[in-house]
C-alpha cells in the first residue's frame, strides 16, 4: 500500500508541475525599431533578425497600422491622445485613399518578436504609436514602453493580432476619455 500512494504522490506532483508551467505565459525575445533603417543596421551586426526578416516585420507592422491603428473624428482628439504633430488624415496614411476627416497617429516605431531566440522564425511585428506622455504603445494601446527602441523578452501575447478600425466609427473625445485614454497601462522598458 504505501508503494502505490508514493506513485500517486509523484504523479499528482508531476501533474501540478505541468499544470503551473502550462500557466506561465511563454515568453520571446522582441525588439523594438524606431524605423526599417535601425533594424537593418542592426541585423548587418548580428542583432536579433536576418536583414530580410526586417523587411518581412515592418510590411506586416504597415498592414497592422493601416488595419487597426486607432482612429479619431479630428485631428485635436488624435493628438490629444498621441501628442502634438504625432498624427495625420487617414486619406495621408492609407494607399488607396482614406478619409480625409478620419486622423490616426503616424506609425513611431515597430516591435517585433522572435520565436525561439536567435533568427529562427517571427512571432510577430506591431507598429507602435506615440503617447501624450513621451512614451510608446502597440495599437490596443494596453501595451505601453517607454522607448521605441531596446530589447526585452515579452509575453507572446503582446503580438496577438488587434482588433480591426479600419472602416469603423471613428472615436470622438468622449468615446477616447471613457476608455481612460490611448496607452494609460502602466510602462514597461526595454533592456538596451
Amino acid at each position: 500500500m504505501r508503494r502505490r500512494s508514493r506513485t500517486i504522490a509523484l504523479t499528482i506532483l508531476g501533474a501540478s508541475a505541468f499544470a503551473l508551467a502550462g500557466c506561465k505565459e511563454d515568453q520571446i525575445d522582441a525588439q523594438a525599431y524606431p524605423d526599417l533603417e535601425t533594424c537593418q543596421q542592426q541585423a548587418n551586426s548580428g542583432g536579433l533578425l536576418a536583414p530580410g526578416q526586417c523587411e518581412d516585420a515592418f510590411a506586416e507592422a504597415q498592414q497592422l497600422h493601416v488595419e487597426a491603428a486607432p482612429r479619431y473624428d479630428s485631428l485635436a482628439v488624435c493628438e490629444e491622445q498621441h501628442g502634438q504633430g504625432a498624427c495625420g488624415s487617414e486619406a495621408e496614411q492609407v494607399a488607396g485613399g482614406g478619409s480625409g476627416g478620419i486622423f490616426m497617429p503616424l506609425l513611431a516605431g515597430y516591435l517585433i518578436g522572435n520565436m525561439l531566440g536567435g533568427r529562427s522564425g517571427l512571432a510577430g511585428a506591431q507598429p507602435m504609436y506615440r503617447t501624450p506622455d513621451g512614451r510608446f504603445a502597440t495599437p490596443s494601446g494596453a501595451s505601453t514602453f517607454s522607448s521605441n527602441q531596446g530589447k526585452a523578452s515579452l509575453s507572446q501575447n503582446q503580438f496577438a493580432r488587434p482588433a480591426a478600425t479600419a472602416g469603423k466609427a471613428p472615436m470622438t473625445r468622449a468615446s477616447a476619455a471613457s476608455r481612460g485614454g490611448f496607452g494609460s497601462t502602466g510602462a514597461r522598458s526595454f533592456g538596451g
